[in-house]
C-alpha cells in the first residue's frame, strides 16, 4: 500500500514538473507605465503541437484584451502572447490555466511593478511600441478654424487614451484592435492661424518621447482636394491627368506627321478618358437640421447642423455616407437617410 502511494506520488511529482518544463512564461516586462498596454509570452517546449486552452483566473480584475493569444511557431517552439493594459497601480497578472489533450496545469501569478513616467510638453497620453501618421487631412471647420483628421496606426498603444493639452476640441473614433497592431482616426480643431500640429508619444521600446508631425495647411483652400482621407489620393490624380494629356498630344502629333489612323484612335481614346476627370460632381439635396458628420462613421461626432435645405455637390460617398461641402470650405459626411426625400 505505501509502495503504491509512493509511486503514484512520484508520478505526480515528475509529470508536475515535466509540465513546468514544457510551458513556461518566455517573457514578463520588468516594469511597465499607467495605462501601458504590454505583452505577455508563454512558451510551449513540449514540440507535441497540441490544442491548448488558456484561461487566467476570473476572479482577477485584470483580464486580457483578448481572449485567444497570438500565437508564433519558431521550429518546435511555440509562443502564446497575450496583450494587457495597466492601470494606476502594479500590475498582477492572474493565475494562468492550461489545458491540453493529456494533462492540465498553471502558471502561478506574476507580479509587474509600475513605474514613473515623467512627461514633458506636449505628450498626448499615449505610450506604444511604435506609432506613425498613415495619412491626414486639412479642412474648413468653420470661418475661424480648420479641421485636422489623422488616420494612425501604433502597436501596443492605448491610443484610446490620446488627448492634446492645448485645444479645446478633440475626438478619437473607429478603433480597430487586432492584437498588438490597432489602428484609429483622430481629429481636432484648430484655429486658422497655427501651421503645424505637433504631439509626442512616448515609445515603450526605445524609452524616449517622439513627436509626430503634420502642417496644417488647406491644399489649394479647393474643395477637390478633399477626396479622401489620404493626400496622395489627389497627387496621383495629377499626375494621371498630366500623363493623358501628354499621350493626348502625342498621338495627334504622330497622326498628323503619319497620317495612320490608329495613332487617331489612340488620341481619341486617351482625350475621352481624359475629359472624365472633368466631369461635374453630382449635385444632391440636403433636408434642413440635417446633422454634418466629421468622419463617415456610426459613432462620429456632429460637426454641425444643415441650417435650410441645401443643394451641394457630392465630393465623395463611403458606404450610408455621402460627403459633401456645406458652406464654402465647410466639408462633411451626410446620412443618405438625410438627403431630401422627392
Amino acid at each position: 500500500m505505501l509502495r503504491t502511494f509512493s509511486f503514484w506520488l512520484f508520478f505526480f511529482l515528475t509529470t508536475f514538473i515535466n509540465a513546468q518544463n514544457e510551458y513556461q512564461y518566455s517573457y514578463i516586462p520588468k516594469t511597465v507605465y499607467e495605462n501601458q498596454v504590454f505583452p505577455v509570452t508563454v512558451i510551449d517546449l513540449s514540440e507535441r503541437n497540441e490544442h491548448l486552452k488558456f484561461q487566467f483566473d476570473e476572479t482577477s480584475g485584470l483580464q486580457p484584451l483578448f481572449k485567444d493569444p497570438l500565437i508564433v511557431r519558431n521550429g518546435n517552439d511555440t509562443f502564446y502572447t497575450f496583450y494587457f493594459k495597466a492601470s494606476k497601480t502594479d500590475v498582477e497578472i492572474p493565475r494562468l490555466f492550461i489545458s491540453s489533450d493529456q494533462s492540465d496545469f498553471s502558471l502561478d501569478p506574476q507580479l509587474i511593478p509600475l513605474a514613473k513616467l515623467h512627461v514633458n510638453e506636449g505628450f498626448c497620453n499615449v505610450l506604444a511600441a511604435d506609432m506613425k501618421i498613415r495619412n491626414y487631412q486639412v479642412s474648413n471647420y468653420d470661418t475661424k478654424n480648420h479641421m485636422v483628421t489623422l488616420s494612425l496606426e501604433a502597436y501596443e498603444a492605448n491610443i484610446e487614451d490620446i488627448g492634446l493639452t492645448d485645444v479645446e476640441e478633440f475626438g478619437v473614433e473607429e478603433i480597430k484592435r487586432d492584437n498588438a497592431k490597432v489602428t484609429a482616426e483622430f481629429y481636432t480643431i484648430l484655429p486658422r492661424a497655427q501651421k503645424e500640429l505637433s504631439f509626442n508619444y512616448f515609445n515603450t521600446i526605445k524609452k524616449r518621447f517622439i513627436t509626430l508631425r503634420v502642417p496644417v495647411t488647406l491644399p489649394n483652400a479647393s474643395v477637390t482636394t478633399q477626396s479622401d482621407l489620404n493626400p496622395k489620393v489627389d497627387a496621383f490624380k495629377r499626375l494621371k491627368r498630366y500623363t493623358l494629356i501628354f499621350f493626348s498630344l502625342f498621338f495627334l502629333m504622330m497622326f498628323l506627321w503619319k497620317k495612320d489612323f490608329f495613332y487617331l484612335v489612340l488620341g481619341v481614346i486617351s482625350l475621352i478618358t481624359l475629359m472624365t476627370f472633368y466631369v461635374p460632381h453630382k449635385k444632391i439635396c440636403v433636408q434642413q437640421g440635417a446633422p454634418l458628420y466629421i468622419l463617415p462613421t456610426q459613432t462620429s461626432t456632429i460637426g454641425t447642423r444643415i441650417e435650410n435645405e441645401i443643394e451641394t455637390m457630392m465630393l465623395g460617398e463611403r458606404g450610408e455616407f455621402k460627403k459633401v461641402e456645406y458652406k464654402k470650405g465647410i466639408i462633411g459626411w451626410i446620412k443618405n437617410e438625410d438627403l431630401c426625400k422627392n
